[in-house]
């Protein structure tokens, strides 16, 4: 196969799929790792697709920081189904933890406010969803106020969650890559997500499926740390496999 025809052909398969590895191209076109990181680098330089660590995606893998009030209006539906099947987790008199986000703040929002509740948060957003709610104890994080995401971080918060235990972290993110782990765009958030990992029993991430494939600035920690993902029915197939590899129980919806 000539240059210009497998460059047609990897193009086609990343608008398919949205992501190839380098190894599944070199068997499929019986051409070396070597030709094929070569074939991608072309084909980048031409801005016709992104290189990645060990493949190609459709879309740019690294994420800046957005506005919360931006990302509210971007995967809804998505969002919405993903919360309420987070909310399932939860159990009557339980003590969770609510990071930041805009996915996080859908759970906040679908939370069964008939049962009693400690929730503890750093984000704003999510006190002021649940705070008209009389059987839901709400414990706000101090510190200093990003104001993308309507939430604190520094040292402060870190150190007031050193004098709670909870059951549960619900967390989400802005990137899930194989390699680097969970990401944030901002590195104090992730500082601070390390420290809520510490205190809850279990962790569980909630992120539609345009969060995987993509890596942020700053990394909260190594993919097998977690123990539930919960994410929607457009999760790519080898994210799919992977995630079943480590472990992880992996809820679609």
């Amino acid at each position: 196969m000539i240059t210009s025809q497998r460059h047609k052909y990897i193009l086609e398969k990343v608008a398919k799929k949205g992501f190839v590895t380098v190894s599944e191209l070199s068997e499929e076109l019986d051409v070396s790792t070597v030709t094929i990181r070569k074939d991608l680098k072309v084909l980048e330089e031409r801005k016709l697709l992104y290189k990645t660590h060990g493949g190609a995606s459709v879309t740019d893998p690294y994420i800046n920081d957005r506005p919360v009030d931006m990302k509210e209006n971007i995967e809804v539906e998505q969002k919405e189904l993903i919360a309420k099947k987070a909310a399932e987790l939860v159990i009557p008199n339980d003590s969770i933890i609510i990071a930041s986000g805009t996915t996080v703040l859908a759970l906040a929002k679908a939370l069964n406010t008939d049962r009693n509740l400690t929730v503890l948060t750093s984000a704003m957003n999510v006190s002021l969803a649940l705070l008209q709610h009389q059987n839901i104890e709400v414990v706000q994080l101090g510190g200093s106020v990003r104001r993308t995401s309507s939430s604190v971080v520094g040292h402060y918060a870190e150190n007031m969650l050193q004098n709670f235990a909870c059951s549960k972290l619900f967390l989400g993110v802005d990137g899930i890559d194989l390699d680097f782990g969970l990401t944030t765009t901002n590195l104090m958030e992730a500082q601070l997500n390390q420290q809520m990992m510490k205190i809850a029993q279990k962790i569980v991430v909630i992120a539609d499926a345009t969060k995987f494939g993509k890596k942020g600035f700053g990394k909260i920690c190594d993919l097998d740390k977690v123990d539930i993902i919960i994410t929607d029915k457009r999760i790519p197939d080898h994210f799919v496999s992977k995630i079943e590899e480590l472990g992880i129980q992996l809820l679609i919806v």
